[in-house]
Order: structure tokens, then sequence, then C-alpha cells
């Protein structure tokens, strides 16, 4: 639900120049960072960490992109169940090694997803890729 909502944000109509991939974490791997110009990583909290496929994903990935990835600017949305800042705090840990680059401040929906969390959810995907687009990033 608040992939879809990112997703939709990043393919939205007022973006016409960035091409966008959407996979769940046990489907992507090192040559779709490579492809990539930005990231928007997604995570339920779990036990107050990333998901297990996440932290997968960063584990199969890491060695091998490393020394061939640019700097990567990067979001993240994380679906709590509590507050979501382990969730975000591991991240961040794990983004310095990369190189990953925070250019937007992460969205924690906390509990159901509200209409606004959604709203906040696409928002996020479009500020991104539109970000990407016009060279900000």
């Amino acid at each position: 639900m608040l992939a879809d909502a990112v997703y939709a944000g990043a393919t939205s109509d007022d973006i016409s120049q960035v091409q966008v991939r959407f996979k769940r974490a046990g489907e992507a791997g090192p040559d779709d960072l490579l492809w990539a110009d930005a990231l928007i990583l997604g995570t339920p909290e779990n036990f107050g960490y990333l998901s297990g496929a996440l932290k997968d994903f960063l584990d199969r990935t890491f060695y091998e992109v490393e020394g061939k990835l640019s700097p990567l600017p990067y979001a993240l949305f994380v679906s709590a169940g509590n507050d979501g800042t382990g969730a975000v705090r591991a991240l961040d840990r794990i983004a310095n090694g990369y190189p990953f680059i925070k250019v937007q401040e992460p969205l924690i929906v906390r509990g159901t997803p509200t209409a606004k969390d959604l709203a906040d959810c696409q928002a996020l995907g479009q500020a991104l890729a539109m970000g990407i687009e016009l060279g900000i990033f």
C-alpha cells in the first residue's frame, strides 16, 4: 500500500524523463543499484529494525557494488508498529558504507496508514523523481 503510493508519485504525469524500477527486496540486485540514479527504500519495522528482506538485499549487494557505485541519493519510508526510529537508525548506518546520500527525511507511518500517509508517500516518490529529473540530485 505505501510502496504503491510511492511508485504512483515517482511515475506521476508531471515526470517524463525518469525511468522507475519497482522491485521487492528479494528481486533486486547489484545491477539495479548500478543502473539507478536514485533509490527509494521501504521497509516494515520488524523488532525495531529493518525487515529481513531489506537487510538481505543490502548484504547481498554491498560487495558486488563496492567501488563501482557513485554516491546514490536515497529516501526511506517505514511502516512502523512502534516508532520506526530503529529502522531509520539502522539504514542511516548502512547507507554510510554504500555510499547512499539521504536527500529527504525518512517518512515513518505509524499504525494503519491514513489517506494523509498515502499522500505523503506519493509526495515522497514524486519529490525524489522530480529532483532527479531537474538535476537537483
